[in-house]
């Protein structure tokens, strides 16, 4: 999620460097834009960055994502029904949506290498409370607030992709910011792998071992930003830029199709192994059973996310999202199908079909933002604007469009993971959620043709 941050040139910077000026773990002297300054050392700094930047990320997906897996290991010992274990998905996936906005902001607050130290450590929080509570006899109170903390590790994808986007030309920052973005995702893959290892190997009975795996990797996370990542001194916030897009009603439309593309994406990854053995008891009787199929949808969702940027890129991505909405919406016609039919492969033929379609809806709205801008922006140069403060414009509201739809996207886990709990409570099956979730669908794919595919000033977005 690129964000409102921006580097600002220093006028009087010297030649091209072979190492960037640096005092302590800041740089003052960073042009990206400058070719033979990015030669000359820059794209060498920039990598480094990146590469503890994605890991960082992907740590804090796995934490975000972990009661996803920790809600298989609650057996009938611990006394909780499908409803109460629904909202310890619930609550981590809103605080997660809730922190992504002042993580928005902090990098160029604090500086991109503090901040990652600073955002690394606080996962070990939500990992040493679980610890403390995850036991047979534990409250549920106790068990929400552990979920609650998890939540933290959904802010990091905000923070890494500002800092991320700080440090790449702009020619690049579409490679850069997509490897950085599938690093993350597939955090909810990964760290459902390695339940589905636990359990596989030392039982249910043994959760901590899962916390005992990634409480290494925060400490690496941490070491590693500390030793080899930098902060830009010339990284600001872009003053009103969040106040001035929040007025412009494509803002609130686009973060609507987030909603539809991430939200169920994040949502589905949290939910599904739990609904597979909610829905499917007989067959997934054991935690190991509905493990081994739960990572296969978010790895697969995560890694047709880029699959539908470059599908934006040659086809317009108003177009690729209509088609992938559309499509969604024939997916959860699927899973409705099946739940009624009480088919078990047609149910997951469709819910991987909607995983795999919100991967590519995540990347074609977010193609959609830059060009709906830069469809103003030529508006307006149309119409006498000058061309560089009509660009300009158009960069500096993408850049906070984009922070503010990751954290409405996220809150669409949210009700995801509600509409599931209250359709199991009232029915005892998920067949009211599903119609729901085929019914937002068929929204947003009006949205996306009767505003951004029916619209001549639109044209090409």
């Amino acid at each position: 999620m690129t964000l409102p941050t921006t580097v600002v040139p220093d006028p009087t910077s010297s030649p091209p460097l072979a190492v960037p000026a640096r005092r302590s773990r800041w740089i003052d002297d960073w042009r990206p834009e400058d070719a033979a300054f990015w030669d000359a050392g820059g794209a060498r700094v920039a990598r480094r960055n990146l590469v503890w930047s994605i890991f960082s990320e992907h740590i804090g997906f796995c934490v975000w994502s972990m009661w996803s897996v920790f809600v298989l290991f609650l057996g009938p010992e611990y006394g909780f029904d499908a409803s109460q274990k629904f909202l310890l998905t619930t609550v981590p996936t809103a605080v997660g949506a809730a922190m992504r906005l002042p993580y928005t902001f902090a990098v160029a607050k604090f500086g991109g290498r503090n901040w990652t130290i600073v955002s690394a450590a606080a996962l070990a929080i939500p990992l040493v409370v679980t610890a403390a509570v995850l036991e047979p006899g534990t409250s549920f109170g106790s068990l929400l607030l552990a979920a609650t903390l998890a939540g933290i590790g959904g802010g990091n994808f905000s923070s890494s992709m500002a800092n991320i986007d700080a440090f790449y030309p702009q020619r690049l920052k579409g490679w850069a910011l997509g490897l950085n973005a599938g690093g993350g995702n597939i955090g909810v893959a990964a760290v459902q792998l390695v339940g589905l290892l636990v359990l596989a190997t030392a039982g249910k009975e043994h959760p901590r071992i899962l916390l005992g795996v990634y409480l290494p990797l925060v400490v690496v996370a941490v070491a590693g930003a500390a030793l080899f990542m930098d902060n830009l001194s010339g990284a600001v916030n872009e003053k009103r830029a969040m106040r001035d897009v929040a007025r412009h009603r494509h803002t609130w439309l686009i973060s609507l199709l987030y909603l539809g593309t991430f939200g169920s994406f994040i949502g589905f990854g949290f939910a599904f192994g739990q609904v597979l053995q909610v829905q499917f008891a007989d067959t997934f009787d054991t935690p190991t059973k509905a493990a081994s199929l739960t990572f296969l949808g978010p790895l697969l969702g995560s890694l047709s996310r880029p699959v539908g940027g470059r599908l934006a890129d040659r086809l317009g991505g108003s177009r690729v999202t209509a088609w992938t909405f559309a499509a969604m919406a024939v997916g959860a016609a699927v899973v409705l199908t099946a739940s009624r039919m009480e088919s078990l492969g047609l149910f997951l033929v469709g819910f991987v079909l909607l995983f795999i379609l919100s991967g590519i809806g995540n990347g074609s709205t977010y193609k959609m933002i830059p060009a709906v801008f830069r469809a103003e922006a030529d508006a307006a140069v149309a119409a006498g604007a000058d061309a560089d403060d009509a660009a300009r414009r158009a960069r500096r509201l993408s850049r906070a469009l984009i922070g503010i739809a990751g954290s409405v996207g996220a809150l669409g886990g949210v009700g995801v993971n509600l509409a599931l709990r209250q359709s199991f409570l009232e029915r005892g099956n998920g067949d009211g959620a599903y119609l729901s979730f085929g019914v937002f669908y068929l929204v947003c794919l009006a949205v996306t043709i009767a505003v951004y595919r029916r619209r001549a000033r639109l044209v090409g977005v």
